[in-house]
């Protein structure tokens, strides 16, 4: 009987368990496989990314160890060789961020420096009508102030005083002889004597060896010519003088600039002098030659100055927004979003299609700067996001993959159209510090503008406190003494290069380094 139980029991137990089987094997049948990509291991080295091999060791090349390459993928997803894949905590951690490219009309926003100047048109010599000495002088000193017609010397004159007794002999005669007195009082004024002094005189009946020389204009004296006692002749310069009711604001623009500059351009700028104000003007005149030591032309901008705030040699700051017109509804992009390599302009766009963040280099032709942004030419699409933030984070992970990156062109690469740029060969880029003297912004714009000018010269960036160039350069094409020559030839002492004693003394006054 109990071996009866025991062959019922293992019958049930064996029915149960082929249910069990059929039940699971049915659930089974209807979920999706999931599998799990079979991709062979690559290893590369962190300072050279073209060594890539399926094992560990060393880099032939440096001798570091070589380090796996960590590539995030999804099963059902088409891989792309060249997109680069980031992990969220990866992104999270490179602060990674992205825009949507959109159209706008872009605005060139220009800066420049310059000094307040005397309004030439109302520059004025006071000059002596008369030969004479000068008996007693009024004026004594440069910077004063002089009214019309206010009386400026008193000087002693045989020719004057030979018309004024004719004068008086003419007086006697006017009942028989209008003509000669009309004529003695013309020749008095030609002398520009005033006809108060000619009334004064043939109301007296006695000619004096003194008369005062009044002023015919007004103005600031810029610069004194006499002292008291000395001859003078008629038409000598006794001062010159510029009247400050109206001023010129002088600015250096440099010539990359001047494309964007035109007569009628509405100007604001400001004064170290006067904080907190801005002045307001239109451009009247650019300078249609260049300063050959700065490489800059000269912008003016009439000023009214009634209350007389604004005196000559003063600092200025100028911003001008020019309306690219021919390059309206363009493409504007931030400039942090572009890594430059030689002539090559790049950004990172993400992949849309990617269920993890995905990105993939795009070679682009740039139009002009406008500050904080460019305008881009071609290369990209509407409504495409590029990388904004953690540009570099992305390219230093293509290059670890041994991807297409910024120092590592390849034929994958979408490149502008063809019929807008020429073929590019890959350049081989060198860091250095050249330590150069300067002392303001001025300086820094100078500076670098002309390391940039440079065949071959990357990038410049000049630190004021350090007096120092961090220059990144083509080493086929110029070398870091080539750059510091170029610079101490525009007034700024570069490396072991002096600049010429001329050169720096024709530097603005706030651009001077060397200790008196």
């Amino acid at each position: 009987m109990k071996r009866v139980y025991q062959i019922v029991f293992i019958v049930i137990f064996f029915a149960a368990g082929l249910f069990l089987g059929w039940h699971l094997s049915d659930s089974f049948r209807n979920r999706p496989i999931e599998t799990v990509s079979a991709e062979t291991k690559m290893w590369t080295c962190s300072m050279h990314p073209q060594i890539k091999q399926d094992h560990p060791g060393k880099c032939p090349l440096c001798g570091m160890d070589l380090i796996p390459i960590q590539t995030v993928r999804t099963e059902n997803e088409q891989v792309d060789a060249d997109v680069i894949r980031l992990s969220p905590e990866a992104v999270a951690l490179a602060n990674i961020q992205t825009i949507r490219v959109v159209r706008g009309n872009p605005v060139k926003e220009i800066h420049l420096y310059g000094t307040i100047q005397p309004n030439e048109r109302f520059l004025r010599s006071q000059v002596s009508h008369v030969n004479g000495r000068i008996e007693k002088l009024f004026v004594l000193f440069t910077g004063e102030t002089i009214r019309e017609g206010q009386t400026i010397a008193s000087v002693f004159s045989p020719d004057l005083l030979t018309a004024q007794q004719e004068l008086l002999v003419a007086v006697k005669m006017q009942a028989t002889q209008p003509a000669l007195l009309k004529a003695a009082r013309e020749k008095l004024r030609l002398w520009k004597l005033t006809d108060r002094q000619i009334a004064e005189i043939e109301q007296s009946g006695a000619a004096s060896s003194l008369i005062d020389i009044t002023a015919n204009t007004q103005g600031v004296v810029i610069a004194k010519k006499v002292v008291q006692g000395d001859y003078v002749n008629s038409g000598s310069i006794l001062f010159e003088l510029a009247d400050l009711s109206s001023v010129w604001a002088l600015f250096e623009a440099y010539e990359a600039d001047l494309p964007y500059l035109k007569k009628g351009d509405p100007v604001e700028y400001t004064l170290q002098a006067l904080p907190g104000k801005t002045f307001k003007g239109k451009i009247s005149f650019i300078d249609p030659f260049l300063d050959k030591t700065t490489r800059t032309a000269k912008v003016r901008v009439e000023t009214a100055n009634p209350h007389f705030e604004l005196k000559p040699e003063m600092y200025a700051s100028a911003i001008i927004r020019s309306s690219l017109k021919q390059h309206a509804a363009e493409w504007i992009i931030p400039k942090t979003a572009i890594l430059w390599t030689g002539k090559r302009s790049i950004v990172y766009v993400k992949q849309p299609d990617s269920e993890i963040p995905a990105f993939k280099l795009r070679e682009i032709e740039l139009g002009p700067s406008l500050g904080d942004s460019y305008v881009v030419l071609s290369g990209i699409a509407e409504g495409e996001e590029i990388v904004v933030n953690g540009t570099f984070a992305v390219d230093a992970s293509a290059q670890l993959e041994g991807k297409p990156s910024m120092m590592n062109p390849s034929e994958n690469v979408v490149p502008a159209p063809a019929d807008k740029i020429t073929e590019l060969s890959e350049i081989i880029e060198k860091q250095t510090v050249i330590p150069v003297q300067g002392s303001c912004e001025m300086c820094k714009e100078r500076i670098e503008t002309t390391a940039l000018s440079v065949k071959g010269v990357l990038s410049a960036s000049w630190e004021e406190e350090s007096k120092q160039l961090h220059l990144k350069y083509d080493p086929q094409k110029t070398s870091p003494d080539a750059v510091a020559q170029t610079i101490a030839q525009v007034g700024h002492d570069a490396g072991r290069y002096k600049a010429d004693e001329k050169v720096y003394e024709a530097l603005p006054p706030c651009c001077h380094y060397r200790e008196k």
